[in-house]
């Protein structure tokens, strides 16, 4: 009995959590140029009874790429085949997804920059006339059979769109560039998926919630479910108060910062004396892989303006000092 309890739980988190993706254009929060670019080119494919161009979608981590795609394939009522760039290291790998594709399939492929260059160069010819080349054979007696494929919409997403060749940008027929959010439309974001999972939570508590979302969706949801867990596990209301205990917990500060930004923005300050520091260094000064620090922890330390990057190095400016409470050098104390 307790285990089919614990299944039916389990079923209806994946139900709550699948339900916080919108699915359809109307229901989609943010991005309001995206969404009205995106409307057009998808109701004048319908109107013209057509496959849409190729979509590319740019943008940071966590704004609302994926479920983008699944938008795209629900509004022209096709279905949906997921891949991811790593996914895919040799043509072959590409060649077997491609063959497989129904008329007017949408094909997303998630971090599509860092696919292999011979299925990139594979997947021009794909993306333009609908067919691939597969050699058969080696050596001096390969050859060339060319496969014709059903007409389908590729949705590309990446985090890192200079990384993208030339070639392959250019065959994208629409480029959406994806921006952080504002707290209001992230307000909006946590109401109806607070909503959705069934916890109610105050105005304030909305806004709590999206001030320190760093201008992403997803973070904004995970913060949400933190505060849920937090006020059923003991019996609180989700005010205010409530929020403000929960996000402690988690170390997450007034600012959005967790315990790593914190760690990187104070070892700067305090062990480099404001900078300038090389990646390296920093990295090294608080355990941590500098990739992690300069794709994860960076880009939201400079876009709140606490951190800068200079040519000499890494340097804290005066907000950063005074977001840990300290005086940058040659300033009075209050």
């Amino acid at each position: 009995m307790t285990g089919e309890l614990s299944a039916q739980a389990t079923a209806a988190e994946q139900g709550y959590e699948g339900a916080l993706r919108p699915t359809s254009l109307a229901e989609f929060v943010g991005q309001s140029k995206v969404r009205r670019q995106l409307g057009l080119l998808l109701d004048a494919a319908t109107m013209r009874r057509h496959t849409p161009d190729h979509i590319l979608l740019a943008g940071p981590p966590g704004l609302g790429k994926t479920t983008l795609s699944m938008i795209v394939a629900t509004e022209l009522e096709k279905p949906l085949h997921q891949t991811s760039g790593p996914a895919i290291q040799h043509a072959g790998d590409l060649a077997a997804v491609l063959s497989a594709l129904t008329p007017g399939e949408v094909l997303f492929i998630d971090e599509i920059h860092r696919m292999a260059r011979s299925a990139e160069e594979m997947l021009y010819l794909a993306m333009e006339d609908f067919k691939v080349d597969i050699m058969v054979g080696k050596g001096a007696g390969a050859t060339s059979v060319p496969l014709e494929l059903s007409p389908f919409t590729l949705v590309g997403a990446t985090t890192r769109a200079g990384l993208l060749p030339n070639p392959l940008r250019d065959r994208f027929g629409f480029t959406a560039h994806l921006e952080f959010y504002s707290d209001d439309e992230l307000a909006k974001v946590v109401g109806r998926a607070s909503k959705l999972i069934e916890f109610a939570l105050s105005e304030s508590g909305v806004d709590e919630i999206a001030r320190r979302s760093r201008g992403t969706p997803r973070i904004a949801n995970r913060l949400l479910r933190r505060v849920r867990d937090y006020g059923l596990v003991h019996d609180l209301p989700g005010d205010t108060s409530t929020v403000q205990a929960a996000l402690a917990l988690y170390d997450v500060d007034d600012h959005g910062l967790d315990r790593l930004d914190r760690e990187v923005l104070s070892a700067v300050v305090e062990r480099f004396n404001g900078g300038p520091v090389g990646l390296s260094t920093l990295a090294v000064s608080v355990g941590e892989e500098a990739e992690t620090i300069e794709a994860v922890v960076e880009p939201f330390l400079v876009r709140t303006g606490l951190l800068s990057r200079t040519p000499r190095g890494r340097v804290a400016t005066r907000a950063g000092w005074e977001h840990l409470g300290k005086v940058p050098p040659g300033l009075p104390a209050e």
